[in-house]
């Protein structure tokens, strides 16, 4: 994890940015000083190192898991899709135009016509499920590909956030009927939502994307939005469309299948997506001014034990502590024995830094009792520290130890969530809140021409509030999701923003990455 002191390439311990003050500073300290990501020489591209693209795995295994029980297979398709198939489609290639990079020469030499490198892949896939689908027999085709891909972002890059390049799943399929595909879409989602709060300890709101956030060329969009209270910024954390037949249709890419009474009709399509943004999502949501803090379930080493030497004792503590690795390992714990020449401060130090859930130390007189003392990384405090007899019972200890943190650590990012989403009926208290590093939930009409004005209104209205209080969040607020759970709306409710129309739904807005 870290290098020797001294070293001219030593690593810098500890993070002296506050996150509170400065949390732009102290993210960039944390995805760097814990060894997660390296900076690349393009901007908006980033080196994932190990200890970032384990987390990924255990990620991957988890949905890809889930992916598979639902009978989706698994493929892979070409990074390149051609300027014909990209453009088929204008409402799709609208939302995506100003991302796209392509490759317009080889070697020398211009290409007689350009390819671009994929922002997604519906126009690299659907040509070929035209060939694959003819009757209803064929049908459902649900695949699903583990790949990279590249968005020419403009904005301000946010390793794991906001990158040109980056990792994820994206599953396509075709279905008969819409009900289906209906399905498919809440059931991929909650897929999602699992991994999130199960594995990630990260509280997700699901809900449908209005008109104007929904992803280009879907019938419609369902999200699951994560939020991070620290600053006040909300995340779209995974997504699930139904595409409707948008690409099915004879004008797009004319996938079609007979049913039995011989009929031709066009399926129903899906397409559904899950980054390595959800790596980002649990590091800003749950880490600290110490260093990184990382879920057990995900997180690289989940034990690390610390002998502590005295002299004459060396080899006593050392024998002990690799029966204790050993033991932990065999039971299927990730742990390692940190027999590094540093000492015991330094090592606790590094370990904090990094995320390492456990801090197990190991003396002479631990040795001697027959204990262990260990310490979780969510409760720094000595008088949180607990002691545990090495006997038969100490690996499901540790194991039980591991599963509480897990548990504590959503339930205290829910809360803080929770804490900072407030209702809000009328305009006036809209800004205000946002202010306050608050997402809201309001009534609103779900009108396209609304969601710009609020987004143009608190944008304005952001940038007047900086120049009175230059502490308080600014920028402009859009709509993140319409919740699934609704309660029911007051009598007689209007949109918030003033327009005047009947309110539809509560609905949750704020100021999202």
């Amino acid at each position: 994890m870290g290098k020797k002191q001294g070293s001219s390439k030593s690593a810098q311990l500890g993070i002296e940015a506050d996150r509170d003050a400065d949390f732009g500073k102290w993210y960039t300290q944390i995805v760097t000083r814990a060894e997660l990501i390296e900076y690349y020489d393009i901007s908006g591209c980033y080196i994932l190192r190990p200890n970032a693209y384990e987390i990924w795995e255990r990620i991957q295994a988890t949905l890809d898991g889930y992916i598979k029980e639902s009978g989706v297979r698994n493929c892979y398709f070409p990074l390149l899709v051609s300027e014909h198939a990209l453009t088929k489609e204008e409402s799709h290639l609208e939302g995506f135009s100003p991302e796209v990079a392509w490759v317009t020469k080889a070697g020398s030499s211009d290409l007689a016509s350009p390819v671009a490198i994929r922002p997604t892949s519906e126009t690299i896939m659907y040509p070929i499920m035209a060939k694959w689908i003819s009757s209803h027999r064929d049908l459902p085709l649900r695949i699903n590909q583990w790949s990279n891909i590249v968005r020419w972002e403009f904005k301000d890059a946010v390793p794991f956030i906001r990158s040109r390049e980056f990792l994820w799943q994206e599953g396509h399929s075709a279905f008969a009927t819409k009900e289906e595909a209906d399905a498919e879409v809440l059931e991929i989602l909650n897929y999602y939502k699992k991994t999130y709060e199960e594995l990630l300890a990260v509280p997700i709101i699901p809900g449908r994307k209005s008109e104007k956030e929904k992803f280009a060329g879907a019938d419609y969009t369902t999200t699951c939005e994560a939020f991070i209270p620290h600053n006040g910024r909300a995340v779209q954390a995974a997504t699930s469309h139904c595409l409707g037949q948008t690409f099915s249709k004879k004008e797009m890419f004319n996938i079609t299948f007979s049913n039995d009474d011989g009929d031709v009709q066009h399926p129903v399509q899906n397409s559904w997506g899950f980054t390595t943004r959800s790596i980002g999502v649990a590091i800003m949501l749950h880490s600290d001014n110490q260093g990184l803090v990382l879920p057990p379930r995900v997180a690289p080493t989940q034990v690390a034990i610390i002998p502590i030497h005295f002299k004459k004792k060396i080899e006593l503590v050392n024998e002990k502590a690799e029966w204790l690795y050993q033991t932990l390992k065999a039971s299927g714990i990730r742990v390692m024995f940190d027999n590094r020449p540093y000492n015991p401060g330094w090592k606790f130090n590094d370990h904090e830094l990094h995320g390492v859930p456990l801090k197990v130390e190991l003396g002479p007189r631990d040795v001697e009792n027959n204990k262990v003392v260990i310490g979780r990384r969510d409760k720094p405090n000595k008088e949180d520290k607990i002691t545990l007899d090495m006997d038969d019972n100490l690996c499901d200890n540790v194991k039980k130890i591991l599963e509480e943190m897990q548990d504590a650590l959503f339930q205290k990012a829910k809360e803080a969530c929770d804490n900072q989403t407030i209702e809000v009926t009328k305009w006036e208290d809209f800004v205000p809140a946002l202010n306050q590093k608050c997402r809201v939930l309001a009534p609103w009409c779900e009108a396209v021409e609304c969601e710009n004005q609020i987004k143009k209104k608190s944008k304005e209205e952001s940038e007047v509030t900086t120049g009175e209080e230059t502490s308080t969040l600014t920028g402009a607020a859009k709509s993140l999701c319409i919740p699934f759970e609704q309660k029911p709306l007051p009598e007689g409710a209007v949109c918030f923003c003033g327009c005047g129309a009947p309110a539809k739904s509560w609905t949750l807005f704020g100021r999202s990455y």
